[in-house]
């Protein structure tokens, strides 16, 4: 295997490792951003290193499309395509059987996607899967998995569990350079118990260097979500890397990590940038709103990222209406948000005071104690009182996919997300 995984502390389930990869030594819990085809839009590798980026998550299907994935190998890899000194990972292709569904034909043999580039069709198979990825270069490459809508009943979920097992073999059959890329397999079964339990045995036997969580964020409760999440970081190994995929609300991740994740992606800070929308401890700051165009503060006054320290929300709500530099600003503030956390996490684990961190989190993005239901739940779980951020009525439960709740803080534009 082409990576060491050192747990360094622990808080009941929550650990601290260190995961060493070849191409950098990252400390976990992490948050990795999604550059789909090489690239954070509107940020450059040196600024990414600057707040602290660890890896960089990108796309095998639109990276093979264009520019291709024997190109980036001809010219060394994309590390040196992309000049990213640090690490990458690279999906399987898997996702865009939801996100693509209606260009996607899935058999047996593969799914074959129409192009929606030129209109051609591609046949992307679990060898085919492996072969781009290795020669894409990555440290951590994913095994092509059957994906289906965590919301979809019946049939359909049972046989791609059982599809994703079989292709799992072969994907590990083809995979070219164990010795210097890492194959993670991804646990499916929608939000079945049984067949989530299946398929973690199937792969755990398969001994494989890292294990993924895969399926969810895909419109599924609240509820349904983090109880998957505790039982399949339940099963898998304590000494493997585990990675909860598309995952990036901050409230998401300290639940998961607080369960015995330690790894998760979302192009949610970097979207939501685009959208005129920063991440705060509070929850989100809406740029876009009147009530900033006088405010002289910087989005996050705890924030000591290069935005924070030099943009105003006045500066920053005038651009995210106009101008690109805008998104560009904000997704560098998200981003810096998410790294913060994630060293948080990290740190707080590490130094004996993770429930402490826990708490805090949830008071500042709960002034009021509507802490929802299901991190009531799930904070049961993972064995963290938070009582004391609580208030005695019960909280909506909402989908994964709601939109944040807007609950404006004394009409600044902050809103609570949950």
């Amino acid at each position: 295997m082409a990576l060491r995984f050192e747990i360094l502390g622990r808080f009941n389930r929550a650990r601290a490792a260190r995961l060493t990869l070849p191409h950098f030594t990252c400390q976990t819990p992490l948050f990795m951003p999604v550059g789909t085809q090489g690239t954070i839009k509107g940020l450059t590798t040196d600024q990414l290193e600057d707040i602290g980026c660890q890896i960089i998550l990108g796309n095998t299907y639109h990276l093979e499309l264009r520019p291709g994935s024997q190109l980036i190998d001809d010219l060394g890899g994309l590390h040196k395509f992309m000049n990213w000194k640090r690490a990458l990972l690279t999906d399987s292709g898997g996702f865009q059987m939801v996100s693509l569904l209606h260009l996607a034909d899935i058999t047996e043999e593969g799914v074959t996607f129409q192009s929606p580039v030129d209109g051609k069709p591609m046949l992307l198979t679990p060898e085919e899967s492996i072969h781009i990825q290795n020669n894409i270069g990555a440290d951590i490459i994913m095994a092509l998995d059957d994906v289906v809508k965590t919301t979809i009943t019946g049939p359909r979920i049972e046989e791609a569990m059982y599809r994703t097992l079989r292709w799992i073999d072969r994907c590990i059959a083809a995979h070219k350079k164990p010795d210097v890329q890492n194959l993670f397999g991804i646990v499916q079964g929608g939000l079945d118990p049984v067949l989530r339990d299946i398929c973690v045995k199937g792969l755990v036997e398969r001994n494989l260097p890292g294990y993924a969580i895969g399926g969810l964020a895909g419109g599924e409760d609240k509820d349904s979500f983090w109880r998957v999440v505790a039982q399949c970081t339940a099963g898998l190994p304590e000494n493997k890397p585990r990675y909860v995929m598309g995952v990036g609300y901050p409230l998401d991740i300290v639940v998961c990590s607080a369960l015995g994740a330690d790894m998760y992606d979302c192009v949610y800070p970097t979207r939501t940038a685009r959208f005129g929308t920063a991440l705060v401890p509070e929850g989100v700051l809406k740029l876009k709103q009147n009530a900033m165009a006088t405010d002289e503060r910087p989005i996050d006054p705890t924030c000591s990222c290069m935005v924070c320290k030099k943009y105003t929300r006045a500066y920053l709500h005038c651009l995210v209406t106009k101008d690109a530099m805008g998104s560009q600003l904000l997704s560098y503030h998200n981003l810096s948000f998410m790294m913060r956390l994630s060293r948080d996490l990290h740190m707080s684990i590490l130094d004996g005071r993770f429930p402490e961190f826990v708490r805090g989190f949830l008071r500042v993005q709960f002034p009021k104690g509507d802490v929802p239901q299901w991190v009531r739940n799930a904070m049961e779980v993972a064995g963290i009182d938070i009582s004391e951020c609580c208030a005695s009525a019960k909280c909506h439960v909402p989908s994964i996919q709601e939109q944040p709740l807007t609950v404006p803080d004394d009409a600044n534009g902050v809103v609570q997300q949950n």
